[in-house]
């Protein structure tokens, strides 16, 4: 299944189904309110959902309409925990060696964690609001939404508490970051607010490229038009999604509705090209050039075998904070 959560005026949005192809839309606020709400009440809304899901792929679900991404909120527009691991080691590699730092220990077996923002997820298109002088960059992601893990889930068994598929632009405040890290206690003003694509999936609707809890797709990112890369999602991925619930859950539960990411998608070889700007500009070994206002950052998944678009596309401009504009 396709599902989104459309703009109504409440600040959880309401919840529909998309159409494989993206090109249909239905509202499903009868069998659940919210993207929240159906979480929470999986194993009883699920099968429901599925029906309605077919009827729209067929094109007999009354009430459709056509796909607007920018009819849509994120998935999960505020969410009850946002978890972030470092999946990939060829961006953790990349990462540490332009600011000069080493890898964490253990990490060929144990993956780097941090809990950021996630009580105003952005929207697809909505801008990324900033100042130049912060180093603002993008990073491309998956991530799952789960339903309620318990503490201390086994990587055999968190599996089965994944419900659905996101992409996101995991931004990231570059210059902020050193300075705070440096202080040993993790990330604040570096992670602000991440944007989603507006479709989340459930894994089978990835077929085979659902291998081992990674997702394997191909994610395209441009910067005003011109492609920065096209690396294959799962593919080096270090940790996989079940790996990554197992580190989180050792000493504590997840609520349904948690966000799990992967990590920037990327790859060892760099003919792939990359998914944030710091990555591109240390194989060009040269200072980064990161985002200013004006700038349009677009991310889209699509399929290995179809080549179709599995999430829709992150459309995000880049705009000048209000505080730092030239009054009119």
């Amino acid at each position: 299944m396709k599902l989104g959560t459309l703009r109504s005026g409440a600040r959880d949005g309401s919840l529909c189904l998309v159409s494989r192809d993206l090109q249909r839309v239905v509202k499903v606020d009868d069998i659940a309110p919210t993207l929240q709400a159906a979480i929470e009440q999986w194993g009883d809304v699920e099968q429901a959902l599925q029906q309605r899901y077919e009827a729209l792929d067929k094109g007999t679900a009354p009430g459709s309409f056509a796909y607007d991404a920018r009819q849509f909120l994120a998935p999960l527009p505020r969410a009850y925990q946002w978890i972030d691991a470092g999946g990939y080691m060829s961006h953790m590699q990349r990462m540490r060696a332009a600011r000069n730092a080493p890898m964490p220990e253990r990490w060929e077996v144990e993956p780097a964690i941090y809990q950021g923002l996630s009580d105003a997820n952005l929207a697809a298109c909505d801008d990324i609001v900033g100042d130049p002088a912060w180093g603002i960059d993008f990073e491309s992601e998956l991530a799952v939404i789960v339903g309620d893990v318990s503490l201390h889930t086994s990587e055999r068994d968190a599996p089965a508490a994944i419900r659905l598929l996101v992409l996101l632009n995991d931004i990231s405040l570059r210059r902020l970051i050193p300075a705070e890290l440096a202080k040993g206690f993790g990330f604040f003003w570096g992670k602000p607010a991440s944007a989603f694509a507006p479709v989340a999936v459930t894994p089978d609707e990835l077929g085979a490229a659902w291998q081992g809890s990674k997702a394997v797709c191909r994610v395209r990112n441009t910067v005003n038009g011109s492609c920065i890369g096209e690396p294959l999602a799962g593919v080096d991925q270090q940790f996989s999604f079940a790996r990554i619930i197992e580190h989180a859950t050792l000493t504590r539960s997840l609520g349904a509705g948690s966000i799990v990411g992967a990590g920037t998608v990327s790859n060892f070889d760099e003919k792939a090209g990359f998914s944030c700007l710091v990555e591109k500009y240390a194989s060009l070994a040269k200072p980064p050039e990161f985002l200013q206002p004006g700038d349009r950052v677009t991310i889209e998944a699509f399929g290995t075998d179809d080549g179709r678009s599995i999430f829709g596309t992150i459309d995000q401009a880049v705009r000048l904070a209000p505080w730092l504009a030239s009054p009119a």
